[in-house]
């Protein structure tokens, strides 16, 4: 079965997806505590992660490291009200991005965005170590959205 990556259009279609996605969050007045700045960057690491996490390269994990989504996320203190719109607005760019529309596709999607942003709220209140979330590597995201399950047939 085709990967997620693929069926994204691979790192064009996740680069137009990051890039409508992160144009959105920094003028958010919900999420603009947490993007106050543009960081030249963040749509190149976005969609390096989200390839990776998709069955795409890992140049998230070779270039960057785990840590170093953890390090970003530290201390940020997101409030629920941020993670659903962290949600709301990814799922607005990928309708916007032009990604494919299929029913699937858009669930698994939307299953990585909500246990990502969930990961990322855990990490950005974890005052030890031993609070953090216990992920420490790109998780394999597939058909099924479960990177412990075989893509669905």
């Amino acid at each position: 079965m085709t990967s997620l990556y693929a069926h994204a259009g691979g790192d064009e279609g996740l680069h137009r997806l990051e890039e409508v996605f992160y144009a959105k969050a920094l003028a958010d007045p919900v999420l603009k505590p947490l993007f106050p700045q543009a960081m030249p960057h963040h749509v190149r690491n976005l969609t390096w992660f989200t390839a990776e996490s998709f069955g795409g390269p890992d140049r998230f994990t070779r270039d960057l490291g785990f840590k170093h989504i953890i390090n970003v996320h530290r201390h940020l203190q997101i409030t629920e009200e941020q993670r659903q719109r962290f949600v709301d607005l990814y799922m607005e760019a990928f309708d916007e991005a032009g990604l494919p529309t299929d029913v699937p596709f858009r669930d698994a999607v939307r299953e990585h965005v909500q246990f990502g942003s969930h990961v990322a709220m855990q990490n950005s209140h974890a005052e030890t170590d031993a609070d953090l979330h216990p992920l420490r590597e790109v998780p394999h995201w597939n058909w099924a959205g479960d990177d412990q399950q075989e893509p669905a047939p």
